[in-house]
């Protein structure tokens, strides 16, 4: 039996940590800046099913808190991660409560804290949780399934006004008004139900005006998904109370995978900068290198950038 905080568990549910394992993105960049740093307490704000956490763990003497919204990646990273014993805690919540869950383990400051924002693999080709056209499935796309605002919620209850607003800000669709529209004319007729139905709305509305390898749906799920789970409120949350709780000369690792996420980083940890607390350790940002690439497609849009409290 697994044992997380706020969760009791036998096994993994049907899932194994061998055949779930996420790919970890540029993990030997993130384990090079948070060696450095030679934390005693590593925080994976983002644990999902441990592939950054396992190699900080095997690289380093620290003890880790991992937290993911996700029970299901949960389950899979204990499994991983049992070798470890009691170096380890797992925590299903928001990483924008990062200083309540510190503060529930009696403790300060981190010396390192990392967060990839992708969503893993295992998440993704899971047809039942409704993230990828990929997989025909329920439009859900919640990443903690606790909480009730689903896709399915978004897209057949808001106005047409406001979709085209949110596939607009949250995925930079220029075709979000008439994607929208597609939306509402179609659910008139029946509420949409899966994510092939919704895939095919977006094709038919965009009338094939997008070639080559992005799926002209690729931008509307990204909105959806951005919009259920909030990310984007819980990612400046982060940003503004998380480097507060690093150790003097602890580091904040973040990896992000599109233009709204590394927009607000790059700003965050250069503002930081200024103030002479902090140090921009990448003030140029790090991009995979084309092996990494060629061996996992989906590093390919990953920006990693790290952060350093000015040491004491």
């Amino acid at each position: 039996m697994y044992e997380l905080v706020g969760m009791h568990f036998d096994g993994a549910r049907g899932f194994s940590a061998a055949s779930c394992q996420h790919v970890a993105v540029m993990a030997e960049e993130v384990v090079q800046l948070v060696r450095a740093c030679k934390p005693i307490l590593v925080v994976d704000a983002t644990i999902g099913t441990g592939g950054h956490a396992e190699r900080l763990l095997e690289e380093t003497q620290a003890s880790l808190l991992g937290i993911d919204r996700d029970d299901a990646a949960l389950r899979v990273a204990a499994e991983r991660l049992a070798r470890f014993g009691s170096r380890v805690t797992l925590q299903q919540a928001d990483f924008r409560e990062l200083e309540l869950l510190l503060d529930q383990m009696a403790t300060a400051v981190a010396g390192a804290i990392i967060a990839d924002l992708g969503m893993s693999s295992f998440a993704l080709d899971d047809g039942e949780r409704g993230f990828s056209f990929g997989a025909d499935g329920p439009l859900d796309m919640r990443m903690d399934r606790r909480q009730k605002l689903r896709a399915y919620d978004i897209v057949n209850e808001e106005s047409e006004e406001e979709l085209a607003r949110i596939l607009r800000d949250l995925g930079e669709e220029r075709a979000a008004r008439q994607i929208a529209h597609a939306i509402v004319s179609a659910r008139r007729r029946q509420p949409l139900q899966t994510t092939a139905e919704l895939a095919l709305i977006v094709a038919s509305a965009v009338r094939g005006r997008r070639v080559g390898a992005i799926n002209p749906a690729t931008r509307t799920f990204q909105a959806l998904r951005i919009a259920v789970n909030r990310e984007l409120e819980s990612l400046d949350e982060l940003l503004a109370k998380a480097p507060l709780r690093l150790a003097a000369g602890g580091r904040m690792v973040v990896l992000a995978y599109h233009s709204l996420e590394d927009r607000r980083v790059k700003r965050q940890f250069r503002e930081l900068a200024k103030t002479g607390e902090f140090i921009d350790v990448t003030r140029k940002v790090i991009r995979p290198g084309p092996d990494e690439i060629a061996n996992n497609r989906r590093s390919r849009s990953a920006r990693l950038r790290c952060l350093q409290r000015a040491p004491g």
